[in-house]
Protein backbone atom coordinates (compact mmCIF):
# COMPACT_ATOMS: atom_id res chain seq x y z
CA UNK A 1 0.00 0.00 0.00
CA UNK A 2 2.92 2.37 0.64
CA UNK A 3 3.77 2.48 -3.08
CA UNK A 4 0.18 3.39 -3.92
CA UNK A 5 0.07 5.99 -1.14
CA UNK A 6 3.16 7.90 -2.25
CA UNK A 7 2.74 7.68 -6.04
CA UNK A 8 2.31 11.16 -7.49
CA UNK A 9 2.48 12.70 -10.95
CA UNK A 10 6.03 14.03 -11.24
CA UNK A 11 6.75 16.55 -13.98
CA UNK A 12 10.22 17.76 -12.98
CA UNK A 13 13.21 15.47 -13.21
CA UNK A 14 16.87 15.59 -12.32
CA UNK A 15 19.31 15.37 -15.21
CA UNK A 16 20.24 11.80 -14.24
CA UNK A 17 20.10 8.79 -16.55
CA UNK A 18 17.63 6.02 -15.66
CA UNK A 19 19.47 2.71 -15.44
CA UNK A 20 18.55 0.00 -17.97
CA UNK A 21 17.89 -2.57 -15.23
CA UNK A 22 15.30 -0.24 -13.67
CA UNK A 23 13.59 0.23 -17.04
CA UNK A 24 13.49 -3.55 -17.47
CA UNK A 25 11.89 -4.01 -14.04
CA UNK A 26 9.30 -1.39 -14.95
CA UNK A 27 8.54 -3.18 -18.23
CA UNK A 28 8.26 -6.53 -16.43
CA UNK A 29 5.74 -4.93 -14.07
CA UNK A 30 3.79 -3.57 -17.06
CA UNK A 31 3.55 -7.05 -18.54
CA UNK A 32 2.24 -8.47 -15.24
CA UNK A 33 -0.95 -6.44 -15.66
CA UNK A 34 -4.27 -8.22 -15.98
CA UNK A 35 -5.46 -8.61 -19.54
CA UNK A 36 -8.83 -9.64 -20.97
CA UNK A 37 -8.69 -13.29 -22.02
CA UNK A 38 -4.95 -12.99 -21.29
CA UNK A 39 -4.52 -11.39 -24.71
CA UNK A 40 -1.51 -9.29 -23.65
CA UNK A 41 -1.84 -7.18 -26.81
CA UNK A 42 0.67 -4.61 -25.59
CA UNK A 43 3.92 -3.36 -27.07
CA UNK A 44 6.31 -0.73 -25.67
CA UNK A 45 8.76 1.79 -27.05
CA UNK A 46 11.41 2.88 -24.54
CA UNK A 47 12.97 6.25 -25.20
CA UNK A 48 16.21 7.52 -23.67
CA UNK A 49 17.43 9.53 -26.66
CA UNK A 50 17.25 13.25 -25.81
CA UNK A 51 16.38 14.32 -29.37
CA UNK A 52 13.51 11.85 -29.56
CA UNK A 53 12.25 12.92 -26.14
CA UNK A 54 12.38 16.55 -27.30
CA UNK A 55 10.40 15.66 -30.44
CA UNK A 56 7.87 13.66 -28.41
CA UNK A 57 7.45 16.62 -26.05
CA UNK A 58 5.69 18.43 -28.90
CA UNK A 59 2.89 15.81 -28.92
CA UNK A 60 0.55 18.07 -26.94
CA UNK A 61 0.56 21.19 -24.75
CA UNK A 62 0.68 18.86 -21.73
CA UNK A 63 3.75 16.83 -22.71
CA UNK A 64 6.44 19.52 -22.49
CA UNK A 65 8.16 17.81 -19.52
CA UNK A 66 9.30 15.03 -21.86
CA UNK A 67 12.01 17.36 -23.16
CA UNK A 68 13.67 17.25 -19.73
CA UNK A 69 12.79 13.66 -18.79
CA UNK A 70 15.66 11.19 -19.04
CA UNK A 71 13.32 8.40 -20.21
CA UNK A 72 9.82 7.63 -21.39
CA UNK A 73 7.79 4.55 -22.18
CA UNK A 74 5.17 4.61 -24.91
CA UNK A 75 2.45 2.01 -24.32
CA UNK A 76 0.96 0.65 -27.54
CA UNK A 77 -1.78 -1.80 -28.50
CA UNK A 78 -1.15 -4.43 -31.15
CA UNK A 79 -4.48 -5.02 -32.89
CA UNK A 80 -3.20 -8.25 -34.45
CA UNK A 81 -2.89 -9.79 -30.96
CA UNK A 82 -6.33 -8.77 -29.71
CA UNK A 83 -8.74 -11.59 -28.94
CA UNK A 84 -11.10 -9.27 -27.05
CA UNK A 85 -10.70 -5.96 -28.90
CA UNK A 86 -13.36 -4.24 -26.78
CA UNK A 87 -11.04 -4.41 -23.76
CA UNK A 88 -7.70 -3.17 -25.08
CA UNK A 89 -7.92 0.20 -23.31
CA UNK A 90 -8.59 -1.49 -19.97
CA UNK A 91 -5.62 -3.82 -20.50
CA UNK A 92 -3.28 -0.98 -21.40
CA UNK A 93 -4.60 1.17 -18.56
CA UNK A 94 -3.64 -1.58 -16.14
CA UNK A 95 -0.20 -1.91 -17.76
CA UNK A 96 0.31 1.86 -17.53
CA UNK A 97 -0.70 1.88 -13.86
CA UNK A 98 1.82 -0.91 -13.19
CA UNK A 99 4.51 1.24 -14.86
CA UNK A 100 3.67 4.12 -12.52
CA UNK A 101 3.75 1.92 -9.42
CA UNK A 102 6.98 0.12 -10.31
CA UNK A 103 8.60 3.49 -11.04
CA UNK A 104 7.98 4.39 -7.38
CA UNK A 105 9.47 1.03 -6.31
CA UNK A 106 12.56 1.86 -8.38
CA UNK A 107 12.95 5.27 -6.72
CA UNK A 108 11.75 7.15 -9.79
CA UNK A 109 9.11 9.74 -10.51
CA UNK A 110 6.66 9.45 -13.40
CA UNK A 111 3.68 11.04 -15.03
CA UNK A 112 1.01 9.45 -17.25
CA UNK A 113 0.43 11.48 -20.41
CA UNK A 114 -2.84 10.70 -22.13
CA UNK A 115 -2.59 9.71 -25.75
CA UNK A 116 -5.69 7.68 -26.61
CA UNK A 117 -8.41 8.65 -27.34
CA UNK A 118 -7.00 11.94 -28.68
CA UNK A 119 -6.63 11.25 -32.41
CA UNK A 120 -4.11 14.05 -33.05
CA UNK A 121 -1.81 12.78 -30.27
CA UNK A 122 -2.14 9.19 -31.44
CA UNK A 123 -1.35 10.25 -35.00
CA UNK A 124 1.68 12.23 -33.79
CA UNK A 125 3.22 9.06 -32.33
CA UNK A 126 2.21 6.97 -35.35
CA UNK A 127 3.97 9.45 -37.62
CA UNK A 128 7.01 9.93 -35.38
CA UNK A 129 7.76 6.20 -35.23
CA UNK A 130 6.25 5.19 -38.58
CA UNK A 131 4.08 2.65 -36.80
CA UNK A 132 2.29 -0.08 -38.73
CA UNK A 133 -1.47 0.38 -39.08
CA UNK A 134 -2.09 -2.38 -36.51
CA UNK A 135 -0.20 -0.58 -33.72
CA UNK A 136 -2.26 1.93 -31.71
CA UNK A 137 -0.66 4.41 -29.26
CA UNK A 138 -2.33 4.43 -25.86
CA UNK A 139 -0.21 6.34 -23.33
CA UNK A 140 3.18 7.87 -22.69
CA UNK A 141 4.87 7.75 -19.29
CA UNK A 142 7.69 10.20 -18.58
CA UNK A 143 10.25 8.74 -16.15
CA UNK A 144 13.18 10.02 -14.17
CA UNK A 145 14.59 10.84 -10.80
CA UNK A 146 12.28 13.35 -9.21
CA UNK A 147 13.53 16.65 -7.90
CA UNK A 148 10.80 16.51 -5.25
CA UNK A 149 9.74 13.97 -2.62
CA UNK A 150 6.62 11.88 -3.10
CA UNK A 151 4.54 12.48 0.01
CA UNK A 152 1.39 10.74 1.15
CA UNK A 153 -1.85 12.62 0.52
CA UNK A 154 -4.98 11.02 1.96
CA UNK A 155 -7.58 10.94 -0.81
CA UNK A 156 -10.03 8.65 0.99
CA UNK A 157 -13.56 10.03 0.86
CA UNK A 158 -16.24 7.88 2.49
CA UNK A 159 -19.01 9.97 0.88
CA UNK A 160 -18.17 8.23 -2.40
CA UNK A 161 -18.85 4.75 -1.03
CA UNK A 162 -22.31 3.19 -1.35
CA UNK A 163 -23.06 -0.15 0.31
CA UNK A 164 -25.78 -2.30 -1.19
CA UNK A 165 -27.64 0.70 -2.65
CA UNK A 166 -27.06 4.15 -4.16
Amino acid sequence: MKTIDIRRSIRNFKDTKVEKNKLEKILKAAMQAPSAYNQQAWEFIVLTNKEQLETLSQMSPYSKMLAKAPAAIIVLANQEKMRVPECWQQDLGAATQNILLEAVEQGLGSVWLANAPFEERMQYIKDMFKLPESIVPYSVVALGYSDQKNNYVDRFDDTKIHYDKW
